[in-house]
């Protein structure tokens, strides 16, 4: 399409860009960026006064369902989310039924990503079948199309298949994400452990199950060399494991989601089901704790962790409702409110977070995380200081467990620009 965007503030900070200027897009692609530029032949204008341009938001961490749990969420549901969320990219996680430990199941996940406006970056398995004993066929979900490699949802307890994983991922070029949880110390916990666990009478999830995991992981990643992240850190120990491991030159990167920022253990008080996930909400110590690690640079990005569930398994008692939350369509205006709005992150900052180190830590072609000339038109248009209330009946997602319903935030995405493709969410319209 062909689309002249005027008078938007533009905040790109890979290339330093902080102002008001045009955007023109022709064949879907960025043709020029700069002021009282002049719409392409049969072009239309999309006035942007007042809103903030950004580069595309990346997600390195969502749970599509697809294939083998389409009740929850599918590819196109999923795709339909993270467009309203502001996200022109996302790395699907491997744990569907089957499980992505097969070319075949690759394929499919890409053929039903190209029927979708959005950049769909699927992680294959470490192991196969997720069951931690023998590893993927690593190079065949590479030349299908894999970014990454993890056993999400688990953490691979055995040291040496771990350390020959990373190994096998570093001569292929590909990140290994790790879910670290040594579920021998979460033992069948339900949120985390402390005063408010005790208080409510479920089992918690002490820190070091999270803690120790990440230990070991860098003690691999310092032997291997591999290019190691480490999923939705939870704890203060976790953050200063991760700075200390940086300052030693190890090749670590670490994500955080919206809820760790900003909610705490406290919020599980009603046994709301939406408050339920892996890892659990910490305490007030370790939400300043991720904060400042992701303000100072040693926590490299927000990722969701997008979880979405039925309404009936949420449904059920506290202890045997499913881990998770959505998260997609969120967490911009999360990170806006509790940490730009809140004066604790610039919004240049945010926006390295969000869009410029994801796409770094993944390796993307140029274009991505950044807005430049000639690359395809995959940008995020933000009215910085909407007041919004979240609500369960407005979400595109095809699940609505969200631990936000209710809450009233500050900045939301007005439209989003993916593959050149138009979804302009004030109208309610896309083209």
């Amino acid at each position: 399409m062909n689309l002249l965007i005027r008078g938007a503030h533009v905040v790109d900070p890979k290339n330093k860009v902080d102002e008001v200027l045009d955007l023109r897009i022709e064949r879907n692609h960025i043709a020029a960026i700069g002021k009282s530029l002049e719409p392409a032949t049969g072009g239309e204008i999309f006035e942007a006064k007042g809103l903030y341009l950004l580069p595309g938001l990346i997600d390195l961490h969502v749970h599509f369902r697809e294939p083998g749990f389409e009740q929850k969420e599918t590819i196109e549901t999923g795709a339909l989310a993270a467009l309203r969320g502001g996200f022109v990219g996302c790395v699907s996680m491997p744990n569907t039924n089957p499980p992505c430990d097969h070319q075949s199941v690759i394929d499919n996940i890409i053929r039903k990503a190209r029927e979708v406006p959005l950049h769909l970056f699927p992680a294959g398995t470490i192991s196969k079948g997720r069951q931690g004993a023998e590893l993927s066929e690593m190079a065949d979900l590479k030349r299908a199309g894999i970014w990454a490699v993890t056993d999400d949802g688990d953490w691979v307890t055995d040291s040496l298949l771990m350390r020959r994983a990373m190994e096998y991922a570093s001569m292929l070029g590909l990140l290994v994400i790790s879910h670290c949880e040594d579920r021998r110390l979460s033992a069948n916990g339900v949120m985390n452990e402390g005063l408010m666990s005790t208080r409510l009478g479920l089992k918690g999830i002490p820190h070091e199950s999270e803690e120790v995991a990440v230990m070991r992981d860098i003690q691999l990643a310092r032997l291997t060399g591999a290019r190691l992240h480490v999923a939705h850190l939870s704890t203060a120990r976790t953050v200063k494991l991760i700075r200390e491991a940086k300052a030693e030159g190890i090749r670590v990167t670490a994500e955080v989601t919206p809820h760790h920022l900003s909610l705490t253990d406290a919020s599980t008080e009603g046994y709301n089901t939406n408050f339920k996930m892996n890892p659990p909400l910490r305490t007030p110590e370790d939400v300043d704790a991720v904060q400042k690690g992701l303000e100072d640079g040693t926590i490299d990005c927000v990722a969701t962790d997008h979880a979405p569930h039925t309404e009936e398994e949420k449904m059920y008692e506290f202890d045997e409702a499913p881990f998770g939350v959505i998260g997609l369509e969120t967490s911009l205006g999360v990170c806006l409110t509790e940490l730009v709005h809140a004066k604790k992150m610039t919004l240049a900052k945010l926006v390295e977070r969000m869009s410029m180190r994801p796409a770094e830590i993944l390796k993307l072609p140029n274009g991505y995380g950044e807005i430049k000339k000639s690359a395809e038109a995959n940008v995020t248009l933000v009215d910085l200081n909407q007041d919004w209330i979240v609500r369960a009946e407005d979400f595109l997602s095809k699940s609505k467990n969200s631990c936000f319903i209710g809450k009233k935030l500050k900045g939301r995405v007005a439209a989003t620009l993916c593959m050149g493709k138009l979804w302009d969410f004030q109208k309610g319209s896309h083209q």
